[in-house]
């Protein structure tokens, strides 16, 4: 490899903030590495992604504690990343629910994110000596479901593809929030390596559809008022469509993975390129759009050493 990727070289500890973005309701954020919801019911929490390690699960409980006592009872997995998933199992909670199709796709490709994701971001993985495996859910939906936590109701629900192919939602309608995962992000770069770039846009336009107050993203800042939330939902739009449309363009016509990096780059670095992960996320963004352009369907698994392969591909 002709040089390391962004993100091995990100070891700079974040900024962890903890805010509320509606009553009882709070986001864990860290400077655009990946955010953790939190919704407090009348019989307990629940988690809305759960981190990469028990250790940095800990973290969240650490701040969970700072404003409830009530029993962690569940988790939710938005869609089946490691850096989402692994650090399930410090909350302890009774369930753990994700859709059919995230489920299936730990099945298919869990384990090889895992390897992948570790080698290309260290810092996200800090204990991972004490990651017990791969996470299982023990419940999954197809479309929705609603978990009452007394007198409060979430709606969980598969709006659409997007970032995967099992992408879902957290809806509390009593205070117009949404946990979004990485369907939405702000100020910080989409990651595209699993994505469904001609589906996003419409499953945007769904959660749009909702009119909420606030929105806790996958990473960056929450998002409180309807004006912040219009600005991160047309901004991320705006990110998926720039990166697929310069890389389809090349593809089509018949050009080189390395010539759609070079039209990728001019199309997005002047808007995105002070974005979170920007440099991290961009050669697997251009991979995959490249790929969807020419009519694969079903993104092709990451590993290791496929990612190898394909940074040493765009350094010619």
């Amino acid at each position: 490899m002709a040089k390391a990727f962004a993100s091995q070289g990100d070891l700079a500890e974040k900024k962890i903030s903890f805010t509320e973005v509606g009553r009882d309701l709070w986001a864990f954020t860290a400077e655009g590495d990946p955010n953790t919801g939190v919704i407090i019911g009348d019989d307990g929490v629940m988690i809305v992604d759960a981190q990469a390690t028990p250790r940095l699960a800990n973290k969240v409980v650490e701040k969970v504690r700072t404003v409830t006592d009530k029993p962690i009872k569940y988790v939710v997995l938005t869609h089946y990343h490691a850096v989402r998933v692994l650090g399930a199992s410090a909350y302890g909670a009774q369930q753990v629910f994700m859709s059919d199709k995230a489920r299936a796709m730990v099945v298919e490709r869990g384990q090889q994110d895992w390897e992948s994701e570790f080698q290309r971001f260290p810092r996200l993985f800090q204990g991972h000596e004490s990651i017990p495996g791969l996470t299982w859910p023990t419940m999954t939906f197809k479309d929705r479901m609603t978990v009452f936590m007394g007198g409060r109701r979430v709606d969980l629900m598969h709006l659409g593809r997007a970032h995967t192919a099992g992408d879902i939602v957290a809806h509390v309608p009593d205070q117009s929030v949404m946990f979004t995962g990485d369907i939405v992000e702000y100020h910080s770069a989409c990651y595209c390596g699993d994505a469904h770039f001609n589906d996003w846009p419409a499953t945007i336009e769904a959660i749009r559809a909702f009119d909420v107050d606030a929105i806790a993203p996958g990473r960056g800042d929450a998002l409180q008022g309807r004006d912040l939330v219009r600005k991160a939902l047309d901004s991320t739009a705006d990110f998926v469509r720039s990166t697929y449309r310069p890389v389809a363009r090349v593809a089509l016509g018949g050009g080189t993975l390395k010539q759609a990096w070079d039209a990728c780059r001019a199309e997005c670095d002047p808007k995105y390129s002070t974005y979170a992960i920007y440099e991290h996320c961009l050669p697997f963004n251009v991979a995959r759009a490249y790929d969807e352009a020419l009519g694969i369907d079903t993104p092709r698994i990451w590993t290791a050493e496929r990612d190898r392969e394909m940074w040493d591909a765009l350094q010619g």
